[in-house]
């Protein structure tokens, strides 16, 4: 499948899958969609929890992954991040991305961005004090984690292309993968 990286309203890049027709981050903002979704929506939540499980359904460019890693240090929170991604990224892909230029982070913030990416897959890593990774290669129909997350982050691709991943299954088992009073959040309107 022919990828391209291309920029979107808010300045920073995305890619975008030309034979679907469809981008991994909104094309109107690929940052601004981040904050606005899954960081005032979703993170922002539990600001005055201590320790927080994200599970991210859709691990793709590692955006949201980053941007959750920034806001940590505003929160003095230990992130226990999972990512979950069935066809990582590619690196040339990743360093043609923008987004620690687009967010203006110092080069000890940069390093960290592509730390999230060179970090092993299916092994957990520190990426800071504060932030733990774990990266899973499978398909989202293949979670068995039951009560683990405090936040979803579903960022999987839209239903008009990918319809499979927006079912009452895969949606069961993001409430098996919940902690009690956990939440989902999505960019997709039901």
């Amino acid at each position: 499948m022919k990828r391209q990286i291309i920029n979107t309203a808010d300045g920073s890049t995305t890619i975008y899958i030309e034979e679907w027709n469809e981008h991994y981050h909104s094309k109107h903002g690929a940052i601004n969609e981040a904050y606005h979704v899954f960081i005032k929506n979703g993170f922002s939540l539990f600001r005055n929890k201590k320790d927080i499980s994200i599970l991210e359904i859709g691990f793709g460019t590692g955006l949201n992954a980053f941007i959750t890693m920034l806001e940590t240090d505003q929160q003095n929170s230990n992130i226990n991040y999972v990512g979950v991604e069935a066809f990582p990224v590619n690196q040339e892909e990743l360093r043609l991305l923008n987004y620690t230029k687009q967010l203006n982070v110092k080069e000890d913030k940069t390093a960290l961005f592509d730390k999230i990416h060179n970090t092993s897959w299916e092994e957990k890593h520190e990426i800071t004090p504060f932030f733990q990774l774990k990266k899973k290669q499978q398909f989202f129909n293949e979670i068995k984690d039951t009560e683990m997350y405090d936040l979803i982050y579903f960022d999987a691709f839209g239903a008009r292309v990918q319809p499979e991943l927006w079912t009452e299954e895969i949606f069961a088992i993001m409430f098996l993968a919940l902690k009690k009073n956990g939440v989902l959040v999505t960019y997709r309107w039901f």
